[in-house]
């Protein structure tokens, strides 16, 4: 399937030999603690415990990213949510970074959440509701970028080069792409935590990246394949795995702007939705129900008119386990990275 599989075959299996538990309880994670506090303020308002059969707002925090980009795409999902679940008053709010999203949940500044990272930092205090599905499919791709006309054809051809990732905590815009290239056998020194050796590295959010490619800031760029399908070229050819497993294919040819992928992952799982244990109120479990119920026609009773169909992010909820993100773990521990 790729490069990575075989190795992540025997070091899953290895790693099962420890309980999830014992895996997990011993990370922390300080990137972002900086900014953690700073990027929360756009929750303010939402403390508490909040059960909005007593008229309060239930908050789902997304993933983060551009909000002028993010919010419209899941403006069908909390349609459908407020008008199939009676009293449901829901919020959804785009932090800052992911240390933000794992803060303002313990804070209780919000109920939901849909990243694996803050999922798999704290799984004792979350409960999951599965992963989100889309065309089909409950899996999505990391991807590296390049200008058509650039020299870089593989990933040991980003040595000495600028590479713009995602978010720091970013599974598929960082987590997976700094260690494909470390797998590679680039010096990725303390990346994503620090700097890397062998190529220098810029981080900020999925938009940014591509937008760094295109301005000639960076010589490529990772990103998952919901962003960055869309500045293929219209019939670009896919990897075998990609044309059977991705959702977005559809979405080559939509920007202006085009460049050449050089590198895929493996089937990532797609984002979990979960919420805080400490949650106690009747609307998680109708939350949950109605999301698993969900499908594509209902979904799109609750489109708007210009709504661009390739933009959804959700259809339905596919019941999951921690055991999923397993390939995501692996990647953490490699990496040194413990979440906090």
């Amino acid at each position: 399937m790729s490069d990575e599989t075989s190795a992540d075959a025997s070091t899953m299996q290895d790693g099962r030999e420890r309980t999830m538990t014992e895996r997990l309880s011993r990370r922390r994670f300080a990137i972002g603690a900086a900014t953690g506090t700073a990027a929360l303020t756009g929750l303010a308002g939402c403390s508490g415990v909040i059960s909005s059969d007593d008229g309060d707002v239930v908050t789902m925090l997304l993933t983060p990213d551009t909000p002028s980009d993010v919010r419209p795409q899941y403006e069908p999902v909390h349609d459908m949510l407020e008008g199939e679940i009676d009293g449901l008053d829901l919020e959804m709010e785009v932090p800052n970074d992911y240390s933000a999203v794992r803060q303002a949940l313990n804070s209780e500044q919000g109920e939901i959440g849909m990243d694996d990272v803050t999922l798999i930092s704290n799984p004792d205090v979350m409960d999951l509701f599965g992963t989100a599905v889309t065309g089909g499919t409950a899996f999505y791709f990391s991807m590296m970028l390049t200008k058509p006309d650039s020299n870089i054809q593989e990933r040991t051809d980003l040595e000495g080069k600028n590479v713009a990732f995602a978010d720091r905590l970013s599974t598929s815009g960082s987590i997976f792409a700094v260690y494909a290239l470390k797998e590679a056998g680039l010096d990725v020194g303390d990346a994503p935590d620090g700097d890397p050796v062998d190529f220098d590295g810029t981080w900020s959010n999925h938009a940014d990246a591509v937008q760094r490619v295109i301005n000639d800031d960076a010589d490529a760029c990772c990103t998952w394949s919901g962003n960055g399908m869309s500045y293929l070229a219209e019939g670009q050819e896919l990897p075998e795995r990609v044309e059977e497993e991705d959702s977005f294919i559809d979405n080559r040819g939509e920007k202006e702007e085009t460049l050449r992928p050089f590198w895929w992952s493996f089937p990532i799982p797609k984002q979990p939705i979960y919420a805080r244990s400490s949650w106690d109120s009747p609307m998680k479990e109708k939350i949950r129900e109605t999301l698993l119920a969900s499908d594509e026609e209902l979904i799109q009773e609750y489109m708007p008119d210009d709504y661009n169909e390739t933009d959804l992010p959700f259809t339905t909820l596919e019941e999951t386990g921690m055991d999923n993100y397993e390939p995501v773990i692996t990647r953490l521990d490699d990496l040194g990275i413990e979440l906090g």
